[in-house]
């Protein structure tokens, strides 16, 4: 028993956690690995050495899950092609501003974690980066619960949607680092053939403990004579907490890299530059992410589209929070497995056909009547791929770059997703002027270019 009890100790848990990262995971996310010696070839995956490495490993998984679910059900509350332009419709109704939404949202998820990936990768244990960005992300969301707590939004105060921007933008700054550093932490601590199992352990465990709160919490709280949007932004910021708590229970063995601080902040843009020049698998993959990023300029319009179009109650919202939740769940349950047993690729080939579908069909449904009014809420299980094709694309960039290099990677990745949303309030300008098909029809067919560019993908685990 003093033996056993001895490896949950402290020092006893980061001297496996060392351990493992360093001799049991593949020779590909080893810090150490020297590229030139032929006897570092990534291996297969191999058990730990002995019990406390188990224990340890299956804690650090753990966590890492719960950290994932408990942050998915606070994230259902404020879902972005939902909750969100919901909001913004309360507060302001103008299209452009509600297409405002996509371009801070992917501002934030690219431009500061490439200004910071020097930050991330030098950091020593990432899980206090990501303990820090997820508490002030549940700071954001009680400031938020705050205002709307003290009732400016009835008083339609005329400072509200600008501040309201502000807060979401501050949000998303962190979410980009906070995404930075929860990727890299994963890909030093999860070997490459265990991260699908915890994207179907995260995203399906994730999804019935959102989609239930939500039918028991958002039925209250979503009504046609007033949405308590106070509530539910309390109740994602102390979800938002308490996900940040999960990172504290992490077993993280230090890191030692090294790299010269750049006199000039544009220094971290050439990195991203000189990473696009030479890798042209990973070019490739950046330009299918550059087509698949184009969907999020329509997230804050589907909603629009069904209650102000079609004339949907608005207590549907809660619905369709639901209904994309179970989606995201279901879809991750063979995406995972299939991550697993065949790559990433295999998964963006068979994902972005759904994502390329949901557009294509709320036009359909449009136009379909009251057949399309009772189906609506099925674009929604279309939209909830969204998820597992973003950590697709973050699995396969681990996949294909050295342990040191997963932070420029995969903050370069979200620089090249995030170019086509400076272009987001035109959208929401556009279906102002020539309606929803135009629009939502030529963003399904970029979509679709991804999908076919898939196809040149390598596989990297077959060389």
């Amino acid at each position: 028993m003093g033996s056993q009890a001895g490896a949950w100790e402290p020092a006893a848990l980061e001297s496996a956690a060392d351990r493992i990262y360093t001799s049991r995971m593949p020779s590909s996310l080893s810090p150490a690995r020297d590229a030139d010696d032929p006897a570092t070839e990534p291996s297969t995956a191999l058990p730990p050495a002995n019990p406390s490495d188990q224990r340890a490993a299956s804690r650090n998984f753990l966590m890492l899950a719960l950290y994932q679910i408990v942050m998915r059900t606070g994230w259902i509350f404020k879902t972005e092609s939902i909750i969100m332009p919901a909001v913004v419709d309360t507060i302001s109704g103008a299209g452009w501003i509600r297409g405002c939404l996509p371009l801070l949202n992917r501002f934030g998820h690219s431009v500061p974690p490439v200004l910071l990936a020097r930050q991330v990768k030098l950091q020593p244990r990432k899980k206090w980066m990501v303990f820090g960005t997820t508490a002030l992300m549940s700071a954001l969301f009680l400031l938020l619960t705050w205002l709307f707590f003290m009732g400016f939004a009835e008083r339609k105060a005329a400072w509200l949607p600008l501040a309201f921007l502000i807060i979401y933008a501050a949000f998303f700054v962190c979410i980009g680092i906070n995404q930075l550093a929860f990727t890299t932490l994963q890909g030093k601590l999860v070997e490459a053939n265990r991260r699908g199992r915890l994207l179907l352990v995260a995203n399906t465990v994730g999804a019935v403990c959102a989609v239930l709160c939500a039918f028991v919490l958002l039925s209250q709280w979503l009504r046609d004579d007033g949405a308590r949007f106070d509530l539910i932004f309390g109740f994602s910021g102390v979800l938002f907490g308490a996900s940040a708590l999960t990172m504290l229970l992490l077993v993280e063995p230090k890191d030692s890299f090294q790299q010269a601080a750049a006199a000039n902040p544009m220094h971290y843009f050439a990195d991203a530059y000189r990473v696009l020049v030479n890798d042209r698998n990973f070019r490739l993959l950046t330009l299918v992410a550059a087509l698949f990023g184009v969907s999020f300029m329509l997230f804050p319009h589907y909603q629009s589209l069904g209650l102000r179009t079609m004339h949907l109650p608005t207590r549907s919202l809660m619905w369709w929070v639901i209904i994309q939740n179970i989606g995201t769940g279901l879809v991750s349950i063979p995406t995972g497995w299939i991550a697993d047993r065949y790559g990433n690729r295999l998964v963006l080939l068979l994902s972005l056909l759904g994502i390329a579908s949901a557009p294509a069909l709320a036009i359909g449904l449009l136009h379909s009547g009251s057949l399309g009014v009772r189906l609506y809420g099925s674009v929604f299980v279309l939209v909830g791929m969204t998820p597992v094709v973003l950590r697709t694309l973050q699995n396969y960039t681990l996949e294909v770059c050295e342990a040191e290099d997963h932070a420029v990677y995969l903050s370069t990745l979200s620089l090249c997703m995030a170019g086509p949303m400076f272009l987001s309030p035109l959208a929401g300008y556009f279906i102002d002027r020539l309606g929803f098909e135009a629009v939502f029809l030529t963003i399904a067919g970029l979509i679709m270019a991804s999908w076919l560019l898939t196809f040149r993908l390598q596989e990297p685990r077959r060389g």
